[in-house]
């Protein structure tokens, strides 16, 4: 029950502090709140924008929720994600097969840069003591680096004038939506990925042996586990995600790799884990509720003047308030109280004698 009320109680006062952030703005917080439900979650329009932006949500945070099982701080996910994308335009330009073959092998592409690049992190932190959260963020400047290079050099569509990005993927390579509505079938993806790293961790050996590595390394490392090959698994298994988010984005939203790719999905990802608890499971409605605020922030800027990312603002504030959640997770409430002459007598207090 915890578990679930302190994500809830973090989002509410989010919520809250949010209202007197835009408050000391002049608008009305209760009148911004219904905006923001209204524009992620009032109309189908609403909701196909809310979830074409929970797909990538959901693999981002799995670069975070997954490494997370096996003791490990990873939050370059934004990095694997925009190589991700890469790697699927640049896939998709020498490919000489359409179709389905083609989506998978252009979707695959990116999954595998993006493993590799996040296994990098977890390699530096096994052979070489390097902070896996301090190596993964710089890495993630680094792949962003070197994705703008080569989409403005070498991998430039020389029609692309003010917006330098890749050659479009043909047609066939392309994601299409479900059942005719905008919403793609990277959100599909993006479910059965988190309901099979579930399943994964929950029924299988191996998934078994990465939650014991994460629960006490030391431990793990007695009973003969492979301890430091788990650890690449996890974070190859986390990249992969972050990297099939940027595949899925440019196949079935921009069609080329381009700056619109790093729209930070990979950071926001990152409070979405935390929120989940790093269970994938519930990173699938924790994604959709973040998309949907992301989604919202177009209508605040219209009907409001808000900036379009005020919804930043409310973002950073629940992850400050998750993280201090965590740390009020094991406090005995009933003990503190009972400390104060709430729920029970207070210690008696020695009194000297008089005498």
């Amino acid at each position: 029950m915890k578990n679930i009320a302190l994500p809830v109680a973090a989002i509410a006062a989010a919520l809250l502090l949010f209202g007197v952030f835009v408050a000391f703005a002049g608008v009305n917080p209760v009148e911004v709140w219904a905006i923001l439900f209204k524009g992620a979650f009032g109309s189908w329009f609403a909701w196909q924008n809310t979830l074409q932006r929970a797909a990538p949500l959901m693999l981002a945070a799995l670069c975070v929720a997954i490494p997370a099982r096996a003791g490990l701080t990873v939050i370059g996910g934004e990095g694997a994600l925009v190589l991700g994308g890469l790697a699927a335009a640049g896939l998709a330009q020498a490919l000489p097969v359409g179709g389905m073959a083609g989506t998978l092998a252009v979707c695959g592409a990116g999954a595998l840069l993006g493993a590799a690049w996040i296994m990098l992190a977890g390699w530096l932190r096994q052979w070489r003591g390097v902070n896996e959260t301090i190596s993964s963020l710089l890495l993630a400047y680094v792949a962003i680096g070197l994705f703008k290079h080569l989409v403005e050099g070498p991998l430039r569509d020389p029609s692309s004038l003010n917006k330098p990005s890749t050659h479009a993927l043909a047609e066939s390579l392309r994601i299409g939506g479900i059942g005719g509505s905008d919403v793609h079938w990277g959100l599909v993806l993006g479910v059965v990925a988190c309901v099979a790293a579930a399943v994964w961790l929950r029924a299988t050996p191996s998934g078994f042996a990465v939650r014991v590595v994460g629960g006490n390394l030391r431990a793990a490392q007695l009973v003969g586990l492979p301890a430091s090959r788990l650890i690449l698994v996890a974070c190859a298994l986390g990249g992969a995600a972050a990297g099939l988010a940027g595949a899925i984005e440019v196949a079935a939203v921009h069609t080329s790799a381009n700056a619109s790719l790093i729209a930070g999905y990979g950071y926001a990802g990152i409070l979405v884990a935390f929120i989940a608890r790093q269970h994938p499971l519930a990173v699938i409605p924790v994604a959709i509720l973040f998309g949907g605020f992301g989604a919202a922030g177009s209508l605040l800027q219209r009907r409001l003047g808000l900036p379009d990312a005020s919804v930043l603002v409310l973002q950073g504030i629940a992850f400050v308030l998750i993280l201090a959640s965590e740390a009020l997770r094991d406090v005995d409430w009933r003990a503190f109280f009972a400390r104060l002459g709430r729920f029970g007598p207070a210690d008696p207090v020695a009194v000297p004698d008089q005498a």
